[in-house]
């Protein structure tokens, strides 16, 4: 299947998230209540409290947003990957932009979408993401009456699973054993939070998210037998 693959029909992307409100105590009385509740399980799990768990808000879409989400495609056969970002504090803007990067098919015919466990965070929560801000589901996110082969999503962790469901990978550790440029030289996905509310820093998380993208191309390119590691070139999407 990923040798009949038109590698040039595939969309990359990455997305990074953070806590709506920086601090569980800026929270309504109302919805700390609703965060004690849909946390209950995990923080007796880990027995941690109801502030400390907060950490975690980002990765709920309920309670956290979209800061960046980044794309990349390859313009041609030979490995010429283009990568763009649209990041900023206004989500809805950000997720509108994407969304018309989906419809716009007369640029680009994307027709598949391939994350790094993007079938359990990515792709949901974009999905969650829209709809709360009001915007209709492209296509290519728009799951609904589909098949699973249907399904226009590629997840990498996935593919290395094969069939193994108990069995998670990092892109770190992927990237390491594949012999690709390590995604996390600068930050990890646990140094978001506290780079975009305590420094400010929207650049150096775009960055980040951006290396996360070409790391998942290339990964997926490594699993076809392809190995040759071009030049990254921003794109003009």
């Amino acid at each position: 299947m990923l040798q009949e693959l038109n590698i040039l029909e595939v969309l990359f992307l990455d997305i990074e998230t953070v806590p709506q409100l920086h601090h569980f105590d800026q929270l309504t009385d109302y919805k700390q209540k609703l965060w004690e509740e849909k946390t209950k399980y995990v923080r007796e799990r880990k027995q941690i409290g109801l502030e400390e768990s907060y950490s975690e808000a980002g990765i709920h879409a309920e309670f956290g947003k979209i800061i960046c989400i980044s794309v990349g495609y390859f313009a041609d056969s030979l490995g010429d990957l283009r990568l763009k970002s649209f990041y900023g504090h206004d989500e809805n803007d950000l997720l509108s932009q994407f969304s018309s990067l989906l419809a716009d098919t007369y640029k680009r015919p994307f027709r598949l979408l391939c994350a790094h466990n993007g079938k359990e965070f990515d792709f949901p929560y974009i999905c969650r993401r829209m709809l709360i801000n009001g915007i209709p589901l492209p296509e290519l996110l728009n799951l609904a009456g589909k098949r699973p082969w249907e399904v226009p999503h590629i997840d990498t962790m996935e593919l290395w699973k094969f069939g193994d469901y108990k069995h998670y990978t990092s892109l770190k550790l992927l990237a390491e054993i594949f012999h690709l440029p390590s995604p996390k030289e600068d930050i990890d996905g646990a140094d978001v939070q506290r780079v975009y509310y305590e420094q400010s820093d929207l650049d150096r998380i775009e960055r980040y998210c951006r290396r996360d993208v070409s790391t998942v191309a290339h990964l997926l390119q490594a699993y076809r037998g392809i190995r040759a590691i071009p030049e990254m070139e921003e794109a003009s999407l």
